[in-house]
């Protein structure tokens, strides 16, 4: 009785069943969720997800407020929280021990239904990810978490796929971690990777062309150069400098193969670009470089209307679950927002989308209170009679 009383309230949050829709195409194909003990799990993976996409959605500024909702907001308690409820400590314990890999598989398929269903911006440019690193602010009992005497950070370091303008790779670590290492783990063959100045590494740029990955990164303009052959730069140009070359002082950091520097100028400032798309336009390579940004972009909107940088967790684990938790609520709003509207994701709709759910919320409050008046009617009708 309880489950058909659930599934009939479940039918009053259209807009939050409508934004979950991609997700019960995939869930039959996780790992399921086990108790690891006699007891009966108090939140299935299913409950966790839930409650994690709620959380960011609604902009909740910490687990307790989200709790606080779980346990008295009608819309809340009858169409997220698990039937039966869920305490602080049973909450707490499933998202710093539970359903990491559940939510690791789940991100990886949306990407792949993301990447069917929004269209490629730049195809001309080719498979663009931009990749960069994003600082966290910890506490500093997050031990883990190292950074510098005083202060606790963890860092995200995160692959962007830019034509489709959603995150595709996530790797946490603590806030002095290196972020160059992490460029084989977020490209793969036949991509190209789009970086700043922080990701320059001569020895890296020989590798990733022997591994047929492409790059496009900013470098240091006082790197040592050793040019090739010069190619024609167009008049009027935005670009001034187009070569093959070699980097770096040689015999100490020089570059064994040969790669194409774009040198171009955009309001008084030089940017100078290593790449080795040959393919590309000298403006073209500029172009893939000022893209860039959309990663930067991305994070200030994830960080500031989704509230995913919010800590409810303190161990390395708890915190990839939050992250990945935000993720999946990202690329479920741009899946929404382009089936639903044809657009990108905006926080215009995402407040339309609220105020949908909160409608619906009003709407299921009305029906609980005129559902309990009934008998009443009834009694008083006997009564008369």
């Amino acid at each position: 009785m309880r489950q058909f009383k659930r599934l009939k309230e479940q039918r009053k949050a259209r807009a939050f069943k409508n934004l979950l829709g991609p997700v019960r195409k995939q869930i039959t194909a996780i790992v399921p969720l086990e108790s690891r003990g006699d007891r009966p799990l108090q939140m299935t993976f299913e409950d966790q997800l839930n409650a994690l996409i709620y959380l960011h959605l609604e902009e909740f500024s910490s687990g307790r407020h989200l709790l606080q909702a779980l346990e008295q907001n009608d819309f809340a308690k009858e169409c997220v929280a698990p039937p039966k409820g869920i305490k602080k400590s049973a909450f707490f314990e499933a998202i710093n021990t539970r359903g990491l890999e559940q939510l690791g598989q789940l991100f990886t398929a949306l990407v792949a239904d993301a990447s069917k269903t929004l269209p490629a911006e730049f195809a001309h440019l080719g498979n663009l990810v931009s990749i960069d690193g994003s600082l966290i602010d910890a506490v500093l009992s997050m031990e883990w978490a190292d950074y510098r005497v005083g202060a606790k950070k963890a860092k995200a370091h995160v692959g962007f796929d830019i034509n489709r303008g959603i995150p595709t790779k996530i790797f946490l670590t603590d806030g002095k971690e290196g972020e160059r290492p992490f460029v084989d783990k977020i490209i793969g063959k036949g991509q190209t990777g789009v970086m700043d100045r922080g990701y320059q590494c001569h020895r890296h740029f020989d590798q990733w062309q022997t591994d047929e990955k492409h790059f496009v990164c900013r470098i240091r303009e006082k790197t040592t150069k050793t040019v090739i052959r010069e190619n024609i730069v167009t008049s009027g140009s935005i670009v001034f400098y187009d070569a093959v070359v070699l980097l770096g002082a040689e015999g100490i950091s020089q570059t064994e193969k040969e790669l194409r520097l774009v040198g171009y100028r955009v309001d008084s400032n030089d940017y100078w670009v290593a790449t080795n798309r040959h393919d590309l336009t000298a403006e073209d390579v500029a172009q893939v470089y000022k893209l860039r940004w959309n990663i930067e972009t991305f994070f200030g909107w994830w960080k500031r209307h989704l509230k995913v940088y919010h800590l409810i967790a303190r161990s390395p684990y708890g915190l990839m679950v939050q992250l990945l938790g935000g993720l999946i609520t990202y690329l479920l709003l741009a899946i929404y927002c382009r089936e639903q509207h044809g657009e990108k994701v905006s926080i215009h709709r995402v407040r339309e989308l609220r105020m949908q759910i909160a409608n619906e919320a009003a709407e299921l409050q009305s029906h609980k209170k005129t559902r309990k008046s009934k008998p009443l009617k009834r009694r008083r009708r006997h009564a008369r009679s």
